[in-house]
């Protein structure tokens, strides 16, 4: 059995809001010593080839950050982009039919979203993500995150949800798998052989991420008048 770091939520300059690009993913990961991650854009899949091909000796699983009503839901190794803003229990329901797993990002991260149980607990979720870097304040929201994890009985996973480079890595999950293959890690999250570790991204790196997606499209808008 084997021991896996990963980090189960980042996303590329293939998301509208991201600034890491796959191979910046890679090598950073590389890095600090992780075995695989999976790249999870908003609502969209264009990024997998290219991490598929530029991963180095990294585990690749291929997600989506699908954002539903009130809620945003990872979908790991989803077929095809699951249609935005459907019901929660839509969304699920979707994600399942494609066979991949379906889990509830930062359940409780206001204004993005804010879990009720009752709704969650009837949409069937494979997993809970109770680690997640871009909550705030990180401590406080990580127990309310395991609190529903445990009421429900469900898997945990953890991921930094990066936007820029400083952050990939984070937070992570811990997964004790058969092989280092996307299909056994998945497998092993839905059997529960998952743990998470981590800390928060800080203010300074959240207000960073703004002001360098601004200029970014600031400097695009300027090359296409060019």
């Amino acid at each position: 059995m084997l021991k896996l770091k990963l980090d189960l939520h980042i996303h590329s300059v293939y998301s509208l809001d991201a600034l890491n690009t796959v191979e910046t993913i890679a090598r950073r990961l590389n890095t600090l010593g992780f075995d695989g991650y999976a790249l999870a854009d908003h609502d969209t899949i264009s990024g997998f080839q290219e991490a598929k091909t530029n991963s180095y000796n990294l585990s690749f699983i291929p997600a989506l950050e699908v954002s539903a009503n009130n809620a945003h839901i990872l979908a790991l190794d989803p077929v095809e982009a699951v249609k935005p803003h459907l019901s929660m229990q839509e969304t699920v329901d979707i994600i399942h039919d494609q066979g991949a797993l379906a889990i509830l990002a930062h359940p409780y991260a206001f204004p993005k979203s804010w879990a009720n149980y009752e709704h969650v607990k009837d949409a069937h979720f494979d997993a809970i993500e109770v680690a997640n870097s871009a909550q705030f304040p990180y401590g406080f929201i990580f127990r309310l995150n395991m609190i529903l994890a445990t009421r429900l009985n469900l898997p945990i996973t953890g991921g930094s949800d990066s936007h820029i480079p400083e952050t990939i890595g984070r937070s992570y999950t811990i997964v004790e798998s058969e092989s280092n293959e996307a299909e056994d890690i998945i497998k092993a999250i839905k059997l529960g052989r998952s743990s998470v570790g981590g800390t928060s991204t800080n203010i300074c790196e959240w207000f960073s991420k703004k002001i360098r997606k601004k200029n970014w499209k600031y400097s695009q808008s300027q090359s296409s008048i060019s």
